[in-house]
């Protein structure tokens, strides 16, 4: 096996300006995909029929898709120990989902809610790991404070009158913290190619 030279390993890196635009365009799609999620939610989400369960698969599968295209793109180094860790809790996430729709909208709330808080962690984690790079802020937020909506899904659950239309203001939420993030990679990157 040869080693790579200096010169190869600085090449075989990303440079900032690609990560901060991967980033970018990342937290573009997902802005879009959790908005236009969430508003197809709310159309539905006072009962379990085919079409809300599979948004709620879809979703964490979304993540999971999200997670692996940052793996690969943008040259995470650091942050691959929790990206790898995101994805298999979003796989797991969209199997529990797939089992808790047979026990009704309780049981789905505490699996999201469990998602939320893992997930939350994890975006924490990766957040904090990147703060060297620009809109990352709303990402530490973002993940602090779906670690507390998630804690709340699961409370919800015990309610008698559990739905999910919390799930469409979580994800409309995230959205928001997304979109800010991109923005700020934006402007970042703005001020970099000056």
């Amino acid at each position: 096996m040869s080693q790579l030279t200096e010169a190869e390993a600085v090449t075989a890196r990303p440079a900032p300006a690609a990560s901060t635009s991967v980033l970018r365009n990342l937290y573009a799609a997902r802005f879009v995909f959790a908005i236009a999620w969430a508003g197809l939610l709310a159309t539905s989400a006072s009962e379990l029929n085919p079409f809300t369960v599979t948004l709620l698969v879809l979703y964490p599968l979304v993540d999971l898709g999200a997670a692996v295209y940052d793996l690969r793109s943008s040259g995470a180094t650091r942050e691959r120990v929790p990206l790898l860790v995101n994805m298999a809790l979003s796989l797991a996430t969209a199997i529990g989902l797939g089992i808790a729709i047979d026990s009704g909208i309780p049981d789905v709330l505490r699996v999201w809610g469990a998602w939320a808080i893992t997930a939350g962690v994890v975006q924490l984690i990766v957040a904090v790991q990147r703060r060297g790079l620009s809109g990352q802020w709303p990402m530490i937020l973002s993940g602090g404070i779906s670690v507390l909506a998630g804690g709340s899904f699961v409370a919800m659950a015990s309610d008698g009158n559990a739905s999910l239309a919390s799930l469409a203001g979580y994800a409309t939420l995230g959205g928001i913290f997304f979109a800010v993030s991109a923005f700020r990679l934006h402007r970042s990157n703005a001020s970099v190619e000056r």
